[in-house]
């Protein structure tokens, strides 16, 4: 993530499409979550154009 995202803000994640870098808009998918920029997260949905709803990534356990 670039920037934060929690209620009410609008928070921006950059995505590998087709070979190249994309910035979409993020919100998270709890409405009352907060991610501080830099937040490893996981794209659970996506509205077109450029929109997507995340949760944080959590790695599988070993």
């Amino acid at each position: 993530m670039t920037g934060t995202i929690g209620p009410g803000l609008i928070g921006e994640v950059l995505l590998s499409v087709r070979g190249g870098t994309e910035a979409f808009y993020a919100y998270p998918i709890d409405p009352e979550a907060t991610f501080a920029s830099g937040t490893q997260v996981l794209v659970v949905d996506f509205e077109p154009p450029r929109t997507v709803y995340v949760e944080r990534w959590q790695p599988l356990s070993r």
